[in-house]
């Protein structure tokens, strides 16, 4: 299966992923706001830092989620 069809298959039927794969899309927006800004004040950097990390650890959850779900189509589980 391709990521593309897998993430789409549980975005449809897992809670958890689409939740976490939201608020993942939501902290990507927000640094895509500071990135188009000119000038980033030190809040800004460290703002967008912190949102970076988040972002990074949702993306680490769905990944591994992802992974879960292939070794259970798999029968590794």
């Amino acid at each position: 299966m391709r990521e593309e069809d897998l993430i789409q298959k549980l975005w449809e039927e897992d809670e958890e992923f689409r939740q976490i794969k939201e608020e993942h899309t939501w902290f990507h927006r927000k640094v895509e706001e500071l990135d188009r800004k000119p000038f980033l004040t030190p809040a800004d950097r460290l703002k967008r830092e912190e949102l970076k990390k988040r972002k990074l650890i949702l993306k680490d959850r769905m990944e591994e989620m992802l992974a879960a779900y292939r070794r259970r189509t798999r029968g590794e589980e």
